[in-house]
């Protein structure tokens, strides 16, 4: 069975935040998710980074670890690992199956992030995983990740404003939503926060008497290199850090602090074990240097501000292209804060190649209007070089390699289809 022919046509059911479809889809299926111990993630940005580290530490400390991230770059199997390796794709296909045969012809049709979030909690109870790293989906309070009662810690990383035409128009309003992932006295780790979204994270975990930690952001000590100060006794830790950008140092140490809690909790994780998981993780498309026909390019997801203020953050940081033009491929969804994604990368002399999306992955989510897109890049920065449209990645690329630094952004669809074409070279 093809994975797309089960995952495609759920598309229609779209995003319909809920939780008594995956409830019911679960009991159905003999409440897998009860028989794995979970770490759950949520936040804006920087949920996959901190997944990405926790899986890899927890493997390298000799644990069975599953990981459940969305949304894939190239193929479904990337959602759902062991031990850092993608589930077959027959492994993967088979779960679909089983899934859809239990969902019964009198229940409302589950949603597709519902069977492949089900799948997933079905094979980790399958192949008995000591531990599952699981990312939130969208928001978390109704997300179809939020059924496990009892997680052994659970991570807010960061809130900003997206999504809010789910989540609700307010920094406040998306705070809440994402705190419902709190369970009762299960301990919450939380990355720096606005100050109307800390305010209530920590009333919902003083109201459920989550033990609260805010581990600090790690120190750059050198390139690539990092320490953290650990929150139980001040003791530093040195390690490699493979993921670029400043921000790394903020989600590393999330990371971090949830491993602290767990080896409070007893779990067996030598500081060896967490210096070479943290040197092993690898998280593509967010801040990934790559080449293309020999030019060197920078790909990153960056599809909201926050991301795109961190984005910009970084090239600018870099020596080499401090106040050198930039040549910009972007391609954006038509519900993203265009104007602000805008205000925070594009900078005078840059140039600008607009692109589709290739991928529609839900219905009645498309693609900005590119006509839209350029004449608003020139009213926030008349003093762009250059401003093109283009009817696919490959030719907007092949125009972007000039002697500028070329960065891809705007969707991780997007990044996601131009590795598939990289993949297929």
């Amino acid at each position: 069975m093809n994975i797309d022919s089960v995952i495609q046509p759920l598309q229609r059911f779209g995003v319909h935040l809920g939780l008594d479809r995956i409830v019911n889809l679960l009991a159905n299926l003999g409440n897998p998710h009860h028989q794995v111990s979970v770490i759950h993630v949520a936040g804006t940005n920087g949920k996959g980074s901190v997944c990405a580290y926790l899986s890899s530490v927890l493997t390298e400390a000799g644990y069975r670890t599953g990981r459940y991230t969305s949304p894939h770059l190239v193929d479904w199997t990337e959602r759902i690992c062991l031990n850092e390796q993608p589930i077959s794709s027959e492994e993967l296909s088979q779960l679909l199956e089983k899934v859809q045969t239990v969902i019964r012809p009198d229940e409302e049709s589950a949603t597709q992030f519902e069977v492949i979030t089900a799948a997933a909690w079905l094979y980790f109870a399958q192949q008995q995983v000591d531990v599952a790293v699981v990312e939130v989906g969208l928001g978390g309070r109704l997300d179809a990740t939020n059924v496990c009662l009892e997680p052994l810690v659970t991570i807010i990383t960061s809130i900003s404003r997206e999504h809010w035409q789910q989540l609700g128009p307010t920094i406040a309003d998306i705070a809440r939503e994402k705190a419902g992932i709190l369970k009762p006295g299960c301990p919450v780790v939380v990355g720096p926060l606005p100050p109307e979204a800390d305010k209530v994270v920590r009333s919902r975990a003083l109201e459920l008497e989550c033990p609260l930690f805010t581990p600090q952001p790690a120190h750059e000590i050198a390139t690539g290199w990092a320490e953290y100060e650990t929150i139980q006794n001040s003791k530093l830790i040195k390690y490699a850090l493979p993921l670029a950008g400043q921000i790394q140092l903020t989600n590393s140490a999330l990371a971090l602090g949830a491993l602290e809690i767990l080896q409070e909790q007893g779990w067996q994780i030598s500081e060896e074990a967490i210096i070479n998981g943290m040197a092993k993780t690898q998280w593509p498309g967010r801040m990934q240097w790559t080449t293309w026909k020999n030019h060197k390019l920078l790909v990153d997801g960056a599809h909201n501000t926050a991301a795109a203020q961190v984005l910009r953050q970084y090239i600018d940081s870099l020596d080499a292209v401090t106040h050198k033009p930039v040549n910009w491929v972007i391609g954006m969804f038509a519900d993203k804060d265009h104007t602000d994604i805008f205000t925070a990368l594009l900078r005078p002399g840059d140039r600008l190649f607009l692109v589709p999306i290739p991928v529609e992955p839900f219905p009645g989510r498309t693609s900005a209007d590119l006509d839209y897109l350029s004449n608003l890049a020139y009213n926030l920065c008349p003093e762009l070089s250059d401003r093109q449209i283009h009817p696919n990645l490959l030719t907007a690329l092949e125009a972007a390699t000039t002697g500028n630094l070329i960065v891809l952004c705007g969707s991780l669809y997007l990044v996601g289809d131009f590795l598939q074409m990289e993949n297929s070279e």
